[in-house]
């Protein structure tokens, strides 16, 4: 293992590659391996997580797209450091903190491509290729995204696919204690609905996840106004915020859905809120490996996914949810409608996706995998 690794990544936003970093960066500290991290841009949520963990971080403070003061900056740090391996994430951190790191003769790079990017465009695809060459090893959680990059020019071989790994009761997130028994978690349903000014039997639909044109939210809302000429016994909660939430808003008021749509926001007891759910939504038109959809998964909920690569890696259709065509929202209501009407098949995939995140997307499993990279590109 090597001696001291450093983690470059834009921000620490609650996003799935800042909380695996942190998933990663703090079991790699634990274990006795001096590890840094660095956040380009700006902190976030998870800076208190690392700070408390006695991890070192630096925030370099990027303030444009091509910011050549902050490339010195991180150049400098990483000279002072000198750290054995870097380690970057996504797109902004691959291309600074990779070129950076090779200015200072940093011997070891490995770069994370977390998602199918197709904004990308003709130059940026250029950049990846140019520096995948000089990439000891690119890191990825899904088949799905090495697909996509093998068909932009970066050869397969560079790609290692690691799995998102999720810990028990999402005890990253620190949230309110979830009831461990069923009563308690009958109680704890009861509240949550009385909370939302709804009657204890309200069936409650969900979603998590940053309100941006990826996630195709209005697909899920269309969804639901189709559902409420089916059923009155169903609403519907978004967790998250984002730039699009103004506009989500305005088309929730448009569509008068507004009794039955709740937008909670940003909240750190995501992992509370999905055991007190009876579905789980994810509309998303392109994805990498989704945290939410293990979250849920992990919670013990039904997924009713879009049928895109990062979801076909998690959703299992008949066992653990079902997969429907991206934008097809007539069939995210026909199967939610169907599942809420089968309380017994309900809770048998729930139980499947719990046992599917239990014995194959666990935080040991992800950490072994990524010290055996290091191992790997040191040999």
């Amino acid at each position: 293992m090597a001696s001291r690794i450093l983690q470059i990544i834009p921000t620490l936003d609650r996003g799935g590659a800042e909380k695996q970093l942190v998933l990663l960066s703090k079991a790699l500290h634990h274990a006795g391996t001096d590890v840094h991290v660095c956040a380009l841009t700006r902190g976030g949520p998870y800076e208190s997580t690392l700070r408390d963990s006695g991890i070192p971080l630096t925030v370099i403070g990027k303030n444009w797209k091509f910011d050549p003061a902050a490339w010195f900056r991180l150049r400098d740090h990483i000279r002072k450091l000198q750290p054995d391996i870097v380690h970057t994430w996504i797109f902004a951190a691959n291309c600074y903190g990779r070129h950076a790191a090779l200015n200072t003769g940093v011997k070891h790079l490995i770069a994370g491509e977390r998602c199918v990017d197709p904004w990308k465009r003709w130059h940026e695809l250029a950049i990846d290729r140019y520096l995948a060459k000089r990439t000891d090893r690119i890191a990825t959680n899904s088949r799905g995204v090495v697909d996509f990059y093998v068909k932009h020019g970066i050869p397969e071989d560079k790609f290692v696919v690691i799995p998102n790994g999720i810990p028990p009761a999402n005890a990253i997130e620190s949230p309110e204690d979830t009831p461990s028994t069923a009563g308690g978690l009958a109680v704890a349903r009861e509240q949550f609905r009385q909370e939302l000014g709804l009657t204890p039997d309200t069936f409650l639909v969900g979603a998590v996840g940053r309100m941006w044109p990826q996630k195709r939210y209005k697909d899920l809302i269309w969804a639901a106004e189709l559902m409420k000429s089916a059923r009155d016994d169903t609403h519907f909660v978004i967790v998250g915020d984002g730039p699009q939430r103004w506009r989500l808003e305005r088309f929730i008021r448009q569509i008068q859905l507004e009794d039955r749509m709740h937008l909670l926001g940003e909240r750190t007891d995501v992992g509370r809120i999905l055991t007190l759910l009876d579905l789980f939504w994810i509309g998303s038109g392109y994805e990498g490996q989704s945290n939410a959809v293990l979250e849920a998964m992990q919670a013990g909920l039904p997924v009713i996914a879009s049928d895109i690569p990062g979801n076909r890696d998690l959703v299992i259709p008949q066992e653990t949810g079902y997969l429907v065509p991206v934008g097809d929202r007539a069939e995210f209501a026909r199967k939610a409608h169907y599942l809420l009407n089968q309380n017994d098949e309900r809770r048998r995939m729930g139980e499947n996706g719990r046992r599917r995140i239990a014995e194959e997307f666990t935080v040991e499993k992800m950490v072994e995998r990524y010290r055996e990279l290091y191992a790997e590109v040191l040999q």
